[in-house]
């Protein structure tokens, strides 16, 4: 025990004497530093599109709602079902009700074109057609601006994130989509959600405007609860009359947001991965400097008594000491710079355009502080090895 003592107060005083002077070569340690705040800088702005976007996708995916689709479509751009089938959805069991009313929109959703505020260039927008029981079965839908559409009229309701994102989506102004003229009467906002990027209108109305006669996409249900779902799910895909697959929306969303997120996070774990190399060579290069300039000091505490050890890990210390300050100067910048910002891209499962907000969570921050440690750590390694076993007699004689 008193060895391990003496061996741990070795390692304290040695590692505090690095540390304090660290100032002495803050030209090599601040430009390590920056390298590795460069690379967090980069992983934390790449990784938080991809979470802001799944986030977005996924934030109005409550477990109680279940949206219904013709078996084998991915999306509902590629699914179809008629008014009769949208009706023994309705019926189902395991549906809440308002009343006598179940709470299920029969809906279509088209792609318009619309110019972007920030380019003027043309991008796809959403158009949904719902029932007047929609804002009931997305409870997390409020109109923030005006109110919601009449039913039977050219009007439309437009989320925040489309109105903020998209030319002309102003309220009370008319706004002309395909051969007709629609008035917008109302903003909402949606948690966050993905259908904050959509323009609602009804449903009764678009059919014609898009020649869609008496048919629709999808069916959005609220179940009575969550556990509601097995019950609902069962009896629609046993009813010989209806050929659908039922999912949880927070699942649908899921699955929505999987190969963009997967492939924005592949991304940038690349480009980080890349930039960490350099920031790591910097860290040896500086590393390895520090020891060239205290090869006498490090042989006269081996001469003093000093184990190897100690020195090893005092090295390692103090590059993880540099990078950790890199490191969080990169997750501070990059918490400033791209937290909250809005931006819109491509969902690849509709080819419309979804507006969301880059979000640097704790979980980013604190990944970026482990890699900056990783790098730290490793940057330290080899140059500490080299420290402990310079020979002391000949460390003790150069100048």
């Amino acid at each position: 025990m008193t060895s391990f003592s003496n061996w741990l107060d070795q390692v304290v005083s040695v590692a505090s004497y690095n540390l304090r002077t660290i100032p002495e070569r803050r030209g090599a340690a601040f430009t390590s530093a920056i390298g590795i705040a460069g690379v967090v800088g980069v992983l934390v702005g790449v990784l938080a599109i991809a979470e802001g976007f799944r986030l977005a996708m996924t934030a109005s995916g409550a477990k109680d709602i279940a949206v219904v689709m013709r078996t084998g479509s991915d999306s509902e751009m590629t699914s179809g079902l008629s008014r009769d089938e949208t009706r023994l959805i309705s019926d189902a069991p395991g549906v809440a009700r308002d009343g006598d009313t179940p709470l299920t929109s029969a809906e279509l959703f088209v792609i318009i074109n619309l110019p972007k505020r920030s380019t003027g260039l043309d991008a796809n927008v959403p158009l949904r057609g719902v029932e007047m029981t929609a804002v009931k079965v997305r409870d997390d839908v409020k109109i923030v601006q005006g109110n919601m559409f009449e039913s039977g009229k050219n009007e439309i309701i437009v989320g925040a994130g489309a109105a903020r994102a998209f030319a002309g989506l102003d309220l009370d102004k008319e706004i002309k989509i395909g051969q007709n003229v629609w008035k917008i009467v109302g903003i909402f906002t949606a948690g966050g959600g993905v259908a904050e990027s959509e323009i609602w209108t009804d449903a009764a109305v678009l059919q014609p405007a898009y020649k869609r006669e008496d048919s629709f996409q999808s069916v959005y249900a609220r179940l009575s609860s969550a556990g509601s779902f097995t019950e609902f799910r069962d009896a629609l895909t046993s009813n010989p009359q209806l050929k659908v697959k039922v999912l949880r929306l927070s699942d649908f969303y899921a699955e929505q947001s999987e190969m963009l997120t997967k492939f924005i996070t592949t991304i940038g774990v690349f480009i980080a991965s890349m930039m960490a190399l350099g920031a790591l060579f910097g860290a040896l290069n500086t590393m390895y400097s520090a020891i060239a300039s205290r090869t006498r000091e490090i042989a006269t505490l081996r001469a003093m008594g000093f184990s190897s050890g100690p020195v090893v890990i005092s090295v390692i210390v103090e590059s993880l000491a540099v990078s950790l300050i890199g490191g969080a100067i990169g997750a501070g910048i990059a918490y400033l710079a791209f937290n909250g910002y809005e931006a819109s891209t491509l969902n690849w499962a509709t080819f419309s355009q979804v507006t969301f907000k880059f979000a640097v969570t704790k979980g980013l921050l604190i990944q970026a502080i482990i890699w900056a440690s990783v790098i730290g750590i490793i940057g330290g390694l080899f140059p500490a090895v080299r420290a402990a076993r310079l020979p002391i007699a000949s460390a003790l004689r150069e100048t």
